[in-house]
């Protein structure tokens, strides 16, 4: 289905007086690496036609895609300033996050050095290998002159480096463009000896391009290998909405670094995504493909079906929302599904990733503490977020992981109680009327969606008092039986302590998690970094020690256990209780023939059944 296009000035990106940023003068950025071997680049930046006034500069501190506060003017430095006629201008520094320029003639250029060395969705890393550039982490923004058009030139250090990114190519191969301060923030750029992989998919007649940038030790082999099982995955996510985004510009980008010293993460952009790891793609057997599903539907999801509280995105702080279960957690629910029904993984991978994704939550302490919403509202303390205090690791559960038990719950409910719905049906809804006008959405809006893809404006309200204001998880396990699917006790007969954690130094074993509520080791009193000395009459040296005296034992019985707290020797009583956990398997595994009926729901939920590549 096509749907009408929105101009690229209309975009609810917080663009601002798209009349004005087309008069204006273009901001010019321009970025060397001459020292790229050291991690240093030099950006330099004109602004023109300011007036006379004082202009504030600054770094952002916050990052499209990210939640929580990241300090990027920390990695500035050197910085000064010139008017139009080169004359030096006074620079005044008040606080750590910005710059303020005086007795100008209109005219500023501001220059500074940028040290980079973390690749990833969020930061900066410059190296004799690539350029891999967030902006937000590498560029300098003039307070109050948001709607500015924007132009990069970017000065390559190495003449094998391309470069991949979202922004407006020009006829210049280094010169890019954006429309304004928004648009270029959400633009990451790498520049690197990377191989491309693309092709088109059809959007009602509208061909979109679909790029792979891949910077990655392999072969040209293994490039084609990951780029097909990308695209028969991309196939699938433009399945669930039924129509393609309007990529601005025509095309979407996977900008992809996986090598020995970049970090591991994904992180989506409205018209690209980055994609990182340390291991190579034939050293992750392709399972980066997990990542590229997940991001791809936040094309969708989040880019587009966009929370209202990220309307316009703020760098200067957090951006939090309550919306993260379903704008992230439904992502992560879709990703591997994806991937399932395209034939990239079997029916048995796609269940122990949801599955365990689901025992997460329903044996997660968490859920006493707060709702899927509290979960999102949480996102600015944990997401990349850096802190030197410990935290009570007990009272949160990932947006993700709940939002995946959610969307898993949900479109087993939907496939159960409502002919021919499915979350494929809401999802394509939210698309229609919160993605395609990009209109942002509120928790309201998520509710009424529900109801109008039902027709059961009770079954809405009924779902999200449960289980988005409330906690409550949804009975899954007669949903499962119809696709012939058993959710089972992990392990049903072993003597179960808490789900403790160990760290063997030498002879000497600690707990390094957490002990939870309500577990035998909680009511033992022990906590993290104790350390167990012994478990009735059995010396704790090793973790086989403590393995084996765990087997000797079975659910009910209570053991003495010593250990050492903050050095003090204590003695507690230890009742081994049933592990809680569960894992989901199906039930062929277990001797029983499925029945055509529940192969045809199996089916049509996780797609024909297939060895996983």
């Amino acid at each position: 289905m096509k749907f009408a296009a929105i101009s690229l000035a209309a975009l609810s990106l917080g663009f601002a007086s798209p009349v004005l940023a087309q008069t204006a003068p273009p901001v010019r950025y321009e970025l060397s690496f001459d020292n790229a071997v050291h991690h240093e680049a030099r950006v330099t930046v004109t602004w023109r036609e300011m007036g006379r006034e004082p202009v504030r500069f600054e770094m952002s501190r916050s990052s499209p895609g990210r939640y929580a506060i990241h300090e990027f003017a920390r990695n500035v430095y050197s910085l000064a300033a010139v008017d139009g006629a080169g004359r030096p201008l006074e620079v005044e520094r008040t606080d750590p996050y910005g710059w303020t320029v005086s007795g100008h003639d209109g005219t500023i250029s501001v220059s500074y050095t940028l040290f980079g060395d973390r690749a990833d969705g969020t930061y900066a890393q410059i190296d004799a290998t690539h350029a891999h550039l967030n902006m937000p982490a590498t560029l300098l923004w003039a307070r109050g002159y948001d709607d500015r058009p924007v132009e990069l030139t970017f000065r390559s250090p190495d003449p094998s480096w391309r470069i991949a990114t979202q922004l407006a190519p020009t006829a210049d191969p280094a010169v890019f463009t954006a429309p304004n301060l928004q648009y270029l923030m959400d633009s990451p750029t790498e520049l690197s000896d990377h191989r491309v992989r693309e092709w088109q998919v059809d959007d009602d007649g509208v061909p979109r391009t679909i790029r792979i940038a891949l910077h990655d030790p392999g072969t040209d082999e293994h490039a084609d290998i990951f780029a097909e099982r990308a695209r028969k995955v991309v196939d699938q996510l433009i399945a669930v909405f039924g129509d393609v985004p309007d990529f601005d510009y025509g095309t979407y980008t996977f900008i992809a670094d996986y090598l020995p010293h970049v970090s591991g993460d994904g992180m989506e952009h409205r018209n690209s995504t980055i994609l990182s790891g340390s291991r190579s793609l034939a050293e992750g057997n392709y399972s980066q493909i997990g990542t590229l599903s997940h991001e791809f539907f936040h094309s969708w999801n989040v880019e587009r079906i966009r929370p209202r509280e990220l309307e316009p995105f703020d760098f200067t702080r957090a951006n939090p929302t309550p919306s993260l279960w379903f704008a992230e957690g439904f992502t992560n629910y879709y990703g591997p599904l994806a991937i399932r029904r395209a034939g990239v993984s079997n029916i048995d991978a796609f269940l122990a990733n949801v599955g365990g994704q689901f025992n997460a939550v329903l044996n997660s302490p968490a859920r006493g503490y707060g709702n899927p919403r509290e979960m999102s509202l949480r996102a600015p303390f944990v997401d990349a977020a850096a802190s030197i205090d410990p935290n009570n690791p007990n009272i949160f559960v990932s947006y993700y992981t709940w939002g995946a038990a959610l969307g898993l719950s949900l479109d087993l409910t939907l496939r159960d109680r409502f002919r021919n719905v499915t979350l494929d049906d809401y999802m394509r809804w939210m698309w229609r009327h919160h993605g395609v006008n990009e209109v942002p959405y509120t928790t309201d809006d998520l509710r009424k969606g529900l109801a109008a893809v039902t027709g059961d404006q009770a079954f809405a309200d009924a779902f999200f008092a449960l289980s988005i204001e409330g906690s409550e998880l949804p009975e899954i396990q007669p949903m499962l039986a119809q696709a012939g699917i058993l959710m089972r006790p992990r392990n049903p007969t072993a003597a179960w302590p808490g789900p403790a954690r160990l760290q063997v130094t030498g002879e000497t074993v600690r707990l390094a998690s957490a002990t939870v509520p309500g577990t035998p080791l909680y009511v033992a009193g022990l906590e993290s970094g104790d350390e167990i000395v012994a478990l009735g009459e059995t010396a704790i040296d090793s973790q086989a020690d403590w393995d084996d005296a765990l087997k000797a034992l079975k659910p009910g019985d209570t053991v003495a256990v010593r250990f050492i707290q903050r050095g003090i020797e204590r003695t507690g009583q230890l009742t081994l209780g049933n592990d809680p956990n569960v894992e989901l398997v199906r039930i062929e595994t277990t001797g029983v023939t499925p029945t055509p009926q529940q192969l045809a729901f199996r089916t049509a939920w996780l797609g024909a059944e297939s060895e996983q590549p």
